[in-house]
């Protein structure tokens, strides 16, 4: 009987935290907007889509300004991106643009919510609506680009990629499709579905993730929650180092690997190209939080730590991607 009970409790619990998750999505939906976000539309081949957009408020300069695009994770919002990731505050900081792309959801005609309406990008893994639909997202991101340099000086050679989750495999289908007009990705907690990324032109990548982050094993595997329990299916992932292998391949960065831990329990692994490969420089940046779960580092954390695992505030990873984007423009 106290067996039964207890169980009967967890089903209860875990059935209140869902109830939960989908309340703090639909609290952030794409009608709430902070303060000097604009909401836009882009015209596309599959219809109109939708992104939000924040540009430093100060005098204008003739100085062309760095683009920086942010992809939510499944399920999400540009609001929560806002939220969530602080890339509003850095803009501020740091003077550049950010566009907050919108993802598709399965009835366009209602508000996006977390478990009824997901919003997802079609991130090349047969997932979701987005690939039976065959949702046409890369052209997507390519016309948020041209429509915010048609609006603002935007400087071509530092135009960046970042996403969390399925946005960061949105990040990576974008760096090997869109490297034409991208100069580097920062993919945070996703997987690279793809298993032979031909980027056209040279590109630079950073890639975050936590070494307890149960939804996007770092050894591969079928994700599940941070507590346990049944494999949440979908495809299986890829072990993180099998494509950051095949990044290192394709950008030929295979020279000496440089081990940096730049704070207690993060790792970053540096692989640039060999002194032999003369032409435009390519890095690939790998770090790994010890400890953390599925969660964007050092950012607010949206979903409760029983499903994702533990937040952490070793590493800001919106300071250090970045730091990255600066360093690695065209």
């Amino acid at each position: 009987m106290l067996a039964r009970r207890a169980l009967l409790g967890i089903v209860s619990s875990l059935g209140l935290l869902a109830i939960l998750v989908a309340a703090r999505f639909r609290s952030n939906n794409t009608a709430e907007l902070p303060k000097d976000h604009q909401r836009c539309s882009v015209e596309t081949q599959q219809g109109t889509r939708e992104y939000t957009l924040f540009v430093p408020s100060e005098t204008p300069s003739a100085t062309p300004k760095p683009l920086v695009i942010m992809l939510h994770g499944f399920g999400g919002t540009a609001a929560n991106a806002i939220k969530e990731t602080g890339w509003s505050k850095k803009a501020t900081l740091k003077n550049f643009i950010v566009a907050y792309g919108e993802a598709t959801r399965p009835n366009r005609s209602t508000a996006p919510h977390f478990r009824k309406n997901p919003q997802a990008w079609n991130d090349g893994s047969g997932r979701f609506h987005a690939a039976n639909e065959n949702i046409d997202d890369v052209a997507y991101v390519k016309a948020v680009i041209e429509h915010v340099s048609q609006k603002h000086r935007v400087d071509s050679n530092r135009i960046f990629v970042t996403g969390f989750s399925n946005g960061a495999s949105m990040a990576f289908r974008i760096g090997a499709e869109l490297a034409e007009q991208v100069a580097a990705i920062a993919p945070v907690s996703g997987t690279c579905w793809m298993e032979h990324p031909k980027p056209r032109k040279p590109i630079s990548l950073c890639y975050i993730t936590g070494t307890e982050d149960s939804l996007n094993p770092i050894e591969g595997g079928f994700p599940k929650l941070a507590f346990g329990g049944k494999e949440q299916g979908g495809a299986p992932k890829p072990p993180v180092q099998s494509f950051i292998g095949r990044w290192t391949e394709t950008l030929q960065c295979t020279g000496t690997i440089e081990l940096i831990s730049i704070a207690p329990g993060v790792q970053q692994r540096i692989y640039r190209r060999p002194p032999s490969i003369t032409t435009k420089t390519s890095e690939i940046y790998y770090v790994t939080i010890e400890g953390l779960g599925h969660h964007w580092p050092g950012g607010v954390s949206l979903m409760p730590n029983i499903l994702v695992g533990n937040p952490t505030k070793k590493l800001i990873a919106t300071d250090l991607i970045w730091d990255f984007f600066e360093s690695h423009g065209r």
